[in-house]
């Protein structure tokens, strides 16, 4: 990989921009029957392989007895130096929920720290997200105090970095004011680009930016545009989604999940794609 194609974290952290999401391990669909797991540590592991050292996971991404945490641990413990994990924290689901259903309390979120720490094997996680609210857009409530305690582990040395996901330009700042914030995962992808406040204020500020649900959601995005441009490159649409997101902003990371070795090599080749001025023109015209 060439230098534009990694991040400096916070600074001090090297990263692939071109990352992988760990919620699909366990099951391919919401609610949908656990995934073979060997097949989701041979994901993992090709993963690395092929160059990313990115990997954003949760305690809350589960499907029965099997866990996104525990097949990363499983696949790559003991960690590469480089590989940087990135976890998230807030949603409150139960072992019978299909998906969360609300939100941690402040005092609920120094043990679910705990248990990323645990079913990672790690004694510090390299990034941790204050997710807020569900789907849905950003809800509209203060986020300090949350933040606050996420700030006192990291002082304690559990967390390396702050980040916060699903939040307002003004979540962001609130939590920019108890602490530094080196990532925001907010949903953008590039048939719905309706994030670009909070994205020029990662731009401005050098905070990472990394999208969830880089393909446009629980299936990929029907546009005109993005076939065209796939037509004109031998490419596949997913393929374009993923490099117009990288080309769209240099503080841009893409984190595309999938339980599919033949997916994951599809994802990972977009980092590759470069998009024409005359590409990027039409990707970005309503």
């Amino acid at each position: 990989m060439n230098t534009n194609e990694f991040w400096m974290l916070g600074g001090d952290l090297k990263i692939s921009r071109m990352g992988f999401g760990a919620m699909r391990l366990p099951a391919s669909e919401r609610g949908g029957p656990p995934n073979d797991p060997d097949t989701g540590r041979a994901v993992l592991r090709r993963a690395v392989e092929l160059g990313v050292n990115h990997i954003d996971t949760a305690a809350f991404y589960f499907s029965g007895d099997l866990t996104a945490n525990g097949l990363i641990s499983e696949a790559l413990r003991p960690y590469r130096d480089d590989l940087v994990i990135a976890t998230k924290v807030g949603p409150r689901r139960g072992p019978r929920d299909p998906m969360p259903t609300g939100h941690m309390e402040p005092g609920e979120l120094r043990p679910e720290v705990e248990r990323n720490l645990r079913e990672l094997g790690l004694d510090r996680l390299d990034l941790v997200y204050l997710r807020i609210g569900g789907l849905g857009p950003a809800p509209d409530e203060l986020v300090g105090e949350r933040f606050q305690v996420l700030a006192g582990l990291r002082e304690e040395g559990l967390i390396r970095h702050l980040g916060v996901s699903n939040v307002t330009a003004g979540q962001l700042e609130e939590a920019r004011a108890i602490a530094p914030v080196t990532a925001v995962q907010n949903r953008f992808d590039v048939t719905m680009p309706q994030d670009t406040e909070v994205l020029r204020i990662c731009e401005r500020e050098e905070i990472a930016y990394a999208p969830f649900f880089p393909l446009g959601g629980f299936g990929i995005p029907e546009d005109d545009r993005i076939t065209r441009i796939a037509g004109r490159h031998g490419a596949t649409v997913p393929q374009v989604l993923l490099a117009g997101l990288l080309a769209l902003s240099p503080v841009m990371l893409a984190i595309p999940g999938t339980s599919s070795p033949a997916h994951l090599e599809e994802n990972v080749a977009a980092a590759g794609l470069k998009l024409t001025a005359e590409d990027l023109a039409e990707l970005h015209t309503p």
